[in-house]
Parts: C-alpha cells; sequence; structure tokens
C-alpha cells in the first residue's frame, strides 16, 4: 500500500474525487467492513505523475488522517515519503 486512511476519517468525501486513478473507496465498498474510506493498495500510485504530493492528503480536512503504509513492490512511491505511519501531511 502506499498511503492509508486511519480511523480518524470523517467519512467528507473530499479524497475520493481527488484520486487520479479511483485507488479511493467509500465506507459503503470498504473490503475491511470498518465505517471509514478505503485505498486500494493494488491502485494507488501515491500521485507520483500526477501531483506533487498526494492529493487525497491535500484536500483531507482532518489532520493526519491519511498517514504512509508499505509500498506495494512494483507500484510508484513518492521518493520524498515518510515511514510507515507518518502522516503524508503535517501542519
Amino acid at each position: 500500500m502506499a498511503v492509508l486512511i486511519s480511523d480518524t476519517c470523517i467519512n467528507c468525501a473530499a479524497c475520493i474525487d481527488e484520486c487520479p486513478v479511483e485507488a479511493i473507496v467509500d465506507e459503503d465498498d470498504n473490503p475491511t467492513g470498518e465505517e471509514i474510506y478505503y485505498v486500494y493498495a493494488d491502485k494507488c500510485v501515491e500521485c507520483v505523475e500526477h501531483h506533487d504530493v498526494p492529493a487525497c492528503a491535500e484536500a483531507c480536512p482532518t489532520e493526519g488522517c491519511i498517514v504512509w503504509d508499505d509500498v506495494v513492490d512494483g507500484m510508484p512511491a513518492m521518493e520524498s515519503r515518510g515511514d510507515k505511519g507518518e502522516p503524508v501531511i503535517e501542519d
């Protein structure tokens, strides 16, 4: 996975429309059954070649909601990415 939406998600949908590869689904389609939005690891490209930072994190109004997770082999990854569990954007 590239980014992960944490349990602080407020289901506002700000991130869904920003994802250039449609890797984010709402709580109704979350395969884990959790009531938060979900990022499909096999689709997320961390916005490499699309934006300077992951657009979902830029759009999210909840501080620290979107965090870095493990990189999937064969998927693009930001060179400046943080460690697993760190917020993608820190205020």
